[in-house]
Parts: structure tokens; C-alpha cells; sequence
């Protein structure tokens, strides 16, 4: 366990950083500077002749994830060998219970009491193979051109044989370009991650694993892989599951017993991706298939059974990477 002195909270933004710097949970001072390198740099100077006894190896910089507002600062303290804390914007708000007020400059301070109180449980940050974040770079611009052409081609699905046929051609004459082109895009950043995976050997040795269970398409391996980091961030199929959304969660207090449910703080994303893998799944898996009859036989809610199923190619993907080997199907049913 690392032992710290400095609790250096940092509140990003596109503009601008503000650094706020704990020593044993009191504040010696706040700092703004700009989200680029000179500014960086700045702090880091000041810090040096404010406090000369803070180091890198005695300091804990700690910050929410803002995606690639990051990218500068993380970049730079990485390059010093500095100790990087990323949390959760939801981990931080919800750990210091009723707030009044908003600032970055408060901001700043709220995360360093945060990095303060929780030294002892402290996720050091480890930066993403090059290979990884292209991926995920891919990914979410695949994400976006997607959403795009639903955008568009929705209206014009929805439109047909509620108007004259004449509108609805010349609706879909003025959209079939852009159409045709988002597919364009789709098709080739498709490729480039296929090309992406398959030029890194590690890389396409893990896919391999992870696509080889039923109902585990490109996609959500690929999502998988940028989501746990090549499976070095997240090395628990449970913590997984439960980043997912797919695990319900008892609500009871005193004699109130409320229903198992899944929890509403997920990444969506995965979760709608892994549903559709599930889907997917109980198609063309027999055991899957057999067990989404069995229990929507006995009155289960079908989307409880869906959960489990979703929670179940978790649990087969981790076994494949762990054991190093391609899922294998021993399922046989039973003849009566």
C-alpha cells in the first residue's frame, strides 16, 4: 500500500485546470491554470516552490474521468512517474453525502478531501496500450455515425404509407447520399478495427477467446476489451457484471422487502450490447435455450432470465481468457 502527503485534487475542464492541494485533510492552497502543457507545467513549478518537501512519490494527483479532457494532464504526470488516481464522477459525488454550491475551485477541493479520506483504497492509474485507445477511438466513432444514419432513416421508415408516395420518394432522394455515405464509413471504420485487432497479436489472441462464446459478436468484444483494458482493469467477471447492470440488487429496510433489481448507475452501452449478445445467444446456444425455457416456464420475468443469461457469457468470456482457451460447448441435453 502507498503511503502519501499530498492529496492534490484536480478539477477538469476543456479550458481550464483547478488544482486544489491537501496536506493531513487541510487545504494549503488553490491554483488554476490552462488544460495544455505550459499550464501543467506551471503547477507543477509553483507546487515545487510553495511546498519543495512534495514529490511525485509522496503526492496522490486525483481526478473524475472527462474522457479526453484527461488526455493532456495524464499524458504529463505519466511522463513524471507522478501517482494518478481516475475515479468515477458518481464515486466522488455520492462519497460526500449532502453538498451545497458548485465551482471548479470547490470542485477541486471536494476531490482532493475524496483522494484524503479514501488514501487507503486508492486505484493507481495505469495508462492504455497505444493499440487500446485507438480502438476505443474507433469505437466511438462508429458509435456516433451510427446514431447519425438512425437519425435520419428513422423518420423515413416511420413516414411510409402515412403519406403520399410522392413525398416519401422525394424524402428518401434528399437523405440517400448521406445514407449512403454513413454506411461508407461505417463499413470502413468496421475495418480498421478488424485490421486494428488482427495486427496485434496479443490483441487478436484475447478476441479469439472472447468471441469464441455464443452470443459474443465483434462488437461487444471488442467493447470488452477497450471496457477492462485487455482484462487487466477489471479481472473480476462479478465487477463486470455489475458495471453492466445485469445483477440485481436487494432494496429492503426494516419490514419492507422490495424486489431484486438492477441498478440504474451502468454503462448503458455495454448493457444494451451484452442484452442483444443474450438474445443472440439463446437462439443459437442449446443450454442457453433450454434454460430461457425452463425458467419463463416457471413464471420468471423475462428480463430477470435475460439478465442471467447476459451475466452468464460474462462469467464464459472471463473462463476462456483465464484459462487461455476458445470456449468449448459440452452441452448435451437430456433425452427423456
Amino acid at each position: 500500500m502507498e503511503t502519501f502527503t499530498f492529496f492534490i485534487g484536480i478539477d477538469i475542464s476543456k479550458a481550464t485546470l483547478d488544482w486544489a492541494v491537501d496536506l493531513a485533510n487541510k487545504l494549503l492552497f488553490h491554483y488554476q491554470s490552462s488544460n495544455d502543457k505550459k499550464g501543467i507545467e506551471s503547477f507543477i513549478n509553483y507546487l515545487t516552490q510553495r511546498c519543495p518537501e512534495a514529490s511525485m512519490g509522496n503526492s496522490l494527483y486525483c481526478m473524475e474521468h472527462t474522457g479526453i479532457y484527461n488526455n493532456h494532464i495524464l499524458s504529463l504526470l505519466e511522463v513524471n512517474k507522478a501517482n494518478v488516481w481516475v475515479e468515477h464522477p458518481i464515486h466522488i459525488k455520492e462519497s460526500l453525502g449532502m453538498i451545497r454550491g458548485k465551482n471548479d475551485k470547490i470542485d477541486a477541493q471536494r476531490i482532493a478531501l475524496y483522494a484524503y479520506k479514501n488514501r487507503d483504497e486508492a486505484r493507481l492509474w495505469t495508462p492504455k496500450r497505444e493499440v487500446i485507445q485507438q480502438l476505443d477511438r474507433l469505437t466511438a466513432t462508429r458509435s456516433r455515425l451510427v446514431k447519425i444514419r438512425k437519425m435520419l432513416q428513422s423518420p423515413l421508415t416511420d413516414s411510409d404509407g402515412f403519406i403520399s408516395k410522392k413525398d416519401h420518394t422525394a424524402e428518401k432522394k434528399s437523405c440517400h447520399r448521406t445514407l449512403d455515405a454513413l454506411t461508407k464509413d461505417i463499413k470502413q471504420i468496421q475495418a480498421d478495427i478488424a485490421a486494428t485487432i488482427a495486427n496485434d497479436p496479443y490483441l487478436k489472441e484475447l478476441y479469439g477467446y472472447v468471441q469464441s462464446v455464443k452470443g459474443i459478436g465483434p462488437a461487444i468484444a471488442t467493447e470488452l476489451l477497450i471496457i477492462t483494458n485487455e482484462f487487466k482493469a477489471i479481472t473480476d467477471p462479478k465487477k463486470l457484471a455489475c458495471h453492466a447492470g445485469v445483477v440485481p440488487f436487494v432494496y429492503s429496510s426494516g419490514q419492507y422487502r422490495g424486489k431484486a433489481k438492477t441498478s440504474n448507475k451502468a454503462n448503458k452501452p455495454l448493457k444494451a450490447l451484452l442484452h442483444n449478445g443474450a438474445m443472440s445467444a439463446i437462439q443459437h446456444s442449446q443450454e442457453l435455450k433450454a434454460y430461457y425455457v425452463r425458467k419463463t416456464a416457471e413464471g420468471k420475468n423475462e428480463m430477470l432470465v435475460i439478465n442471467n443469461v447476459c451475466n452468464k457469457l460474462i462469467q464464459r468470456v472471463f473462463a476462456c481468457v483465464q484459462r487461455k482457451e476458445k470456449y468449448k460447448d459440452f452441452y448435451s441435453p437430456l433425452v427423456a
